[in-house]
């Protein structure tokens, strides 16, 4: 196989769990045979690296801790302040573009769920990110997201009607954030969650099972729009 290629059908799950084309095709991404265990390789998991991107020892070593099976991994970015990527069960799929940035960052995906970051992506300090249940997490390029914001698909444990037995929390859900947003610090997006283009979620904002739309400030917890037709920069300006 040429080590500077995805395989094919490793660029087709990409796609389908939401990886834009020029992510997957601008880099030159290199298969690891190295520091991973022989039943890495054997059980038809993959991790590839892009030009100068690369995991931390002890991220590369949780990788080998639980045997599991057909993990893709694809990292475009030098992940030095990541501290954790652990993959909870088979067929999970993470894919970390160019200039994703995550400061003491933490990372779950379980069988069969997918994170995708396109990167440009700062994360200040100790996001955590959480896909479980089938669910999945994408973001678009240009985000910033302050301290401590928390994403995740799913409440990690269940609650239900004494009644009827039903569910009543969310269950392998989809995170969907558009380009160009800013969320808060301690923001926390959970459950089916859609962020427009533009959006700001403010500080110790829930977004759960919502829709914000592009250009709005969501606030609260609940949250709700107050105040709508906004833009915003990076730059501190008057």
């Amino acid at each position: 196989m040429d080590p500077a290629s995805l395989t094919a059908a490793h660029r087709v799950r990409l796609r389908s769990t939401g990886a834009d084309a020029p992510a997957l095709d601008e880099p030159v991404w290199t298969l690891v045979a190295d520091g991973l265990p022989d039943w890495w390789h054997e059980l038809g998991n993959a991790l590839y690296l892009a030009d100068r991107a690369w995991l931390p020892d002890h991220v590369l070593a949780s990788l080998g801790i639980f045997p599991v099976k057909d993990v893709l991994i694809v990292v475009g970015s030098p992940m030095e302040w990541l501290s954790s990527l652990l993959v909870g069960g088979d067929s999970a799929t993470i894919f970390l573009g160019r200039d994703c940035v995550l400061t003491a960052g933490e990372l779950y995906c379980g069988a069969d769920s997918s994170i995708v970051l396109h990167g440009p992506v700062v994360a200040t300090r100790s996001a955590i990110l959480d896909a479980r249940n089938g669910g999945s997490i994408v973001a678009a390029p240009d985000q910033l997201w302050a301290a401590d914001v928390y994403i995740a698909t799913d409440d990690m444990h269940r609650l239900e009607d004494r009644a009827t037995g039903e569910r009543i929390n969310p269950y392998g859900a989809d995170i969907r954030i558009g380009p160009h947003v800013w969320l808060g610090r301690d923001a926390v997006l959970t459950g089916h969650v859609e962020i427009g283009e533009g959006a700001v979620v403010g500080m110790r904002s829930l977004v759960r099972g919502q829709k914000v739309p592009a250009f709005t400030v969501a606030a609260g917890s609940p949250a709700r729009i107050v105040r709508e037709g906004v833009t915003w920069s990076h730059a501190d300006e008057p």
